[in-house]
């Protein structure tokens, strides 16, 4: 249930309300927006009427929310959430694109490839240290030492770093050494790793699972935001269908719904949604002009000879060209870049 307070209600009216909530066991999510404060109410709230707060004078209006999402959900916080990673603002008008490549195979790849993408406009750096694969048999990452070969490039470039985490006993680790943790497609329902993840203060990157729908992926941000993380950026990564040609099938829709029901950033993987490194410019291009935050790109010195995921890679020069053409593209839908 959400209460809206009338515009101008002083301070002492929410807070007096509040009080009375609190004390009857619920939980109060504050949202102060430019226009209006507005009070999310977290508990069982099925013994709750609303018509009983229209008594208030200061009370616009009462209402339940309909979604099992609660602080992932527009209505809780009607303005637009913009999250800060070490510098980097998520959700604002300015685009923010990630890139590098899929593993971390050595230190000077990574140090050439965050020079090239810093160069090119990239706001910030991934690679895989920790890498969960569908075969037992495939390259896993290079582990802890790839952890530390993308920090020291993410530093010596100025670039923050996102790389994806696997398991809670890594927690300690990624919060010294990295910006934003990113949660895979299949650790999207790991509920465990995400209230763990929800317990800390740092930002986390949480991304749709292979078959989830938008519903189960919002529920799995508010297992984050439950705990009181609520630094969380979304993205639609393409997800399972009949569809074969592609490696997934991206969802570009989801962008918009997202943006409606959730006042969350979210950012488009376009590599992991085709598979196809020719079809990577053009979908940016269009996950852009769908209302998309950022971007996240695979992108790699040497596509051809990589070790993970090289038909899916832009090439340095080819990121370089892309970035270009956002550029030109960014104001046209009222973003800057």
């Amino acid at each position: 249930m959400i209460i809206v307070m009338k515009k101008g209600a002083p301070k002492e009216a929410s807070e007096k309300l509040k009080k009375s909530l609190e004390q009857r066991g619920f939980t109060i999510h504050d949202s102060i927006g430019e226009n209006q404060e507005v009070l999310g109410i977290v508990g069982d709230t099925s013994i709750l009427d609303p018509e009983d707060f229209m008594v208030n004078p200061w009370v616009d209006k009462a209402m339940r929310v309909q979604e099992p999402f609660k602080r992932a959900n527009r209505m809780f916080h009607p303005d637009d959430s913009i999250i800060d990673v070490s510098g980097v603002k998520v959700g604002g008008k300015k685009l923010a694109v990630i890139a590098g490549p899929c593993s971390v195979e050595g230190q000077e790849q990574m140090d050439t490839i965050a020079a090239a993408v810093k160069k090119s406009g990239a706001a910030m750096l991934r690679g895989g240290a920790f890498k969960p694969r569908t075969s037992p048999y495939s390259f896993q990452g290079l582990g802890d030492k790839g952890l530390d070969m993308i920090r020291q490039a993410g530093t010596a470039n100025h670039l923050p770093i996102v790389t994806e985490i696997m398991s809670a006993d890594k927690i300690d680790e990624f919060v010294e050494k990295v910006d934003l943790i990113q949660i895979g497609a299949r650790n999207m329902q790991n509920f465990t790793l995400l209230k763990e993840l929800g317990k800390i203060n740092k930002p986390i990157l949480l991304k749709r699972g292979l078959s989830a729908t938008i519903e189960e992926w919002l529920m799995s941000a508010e297992y984050i935001m439950s705990e009181g993380n609520e630094n969380v950026i979304l993205c639609e990564r393409g997800i399972r269908t009949f569809e074969t040609y592609t490696r997934n099938t991206l969802d570009l829709s989801a962008v918009q719904a997202v943006k409606r029901l959730s006042h969350l950033p979210v950012i488009v993987d376009p590599s992991h949604a085709t598979g196809k490194a020719w079809m990577v410019p053009t979908m940016s291009k269009a996950a852009i002009a769908a209302g998309a935050d950022g971007l996240i790109i695979e992108t790699h010195n040497d596509p051809q000879h990589a070790w993970c995921d090289g038909a899916q890679s832009l090439s340095l020069p080819e990121f370089d060209q892309l970035m270009k053409d956002l550029k030109v593209l960014a104001p046209a839908v009222g973003r800057d870049l």
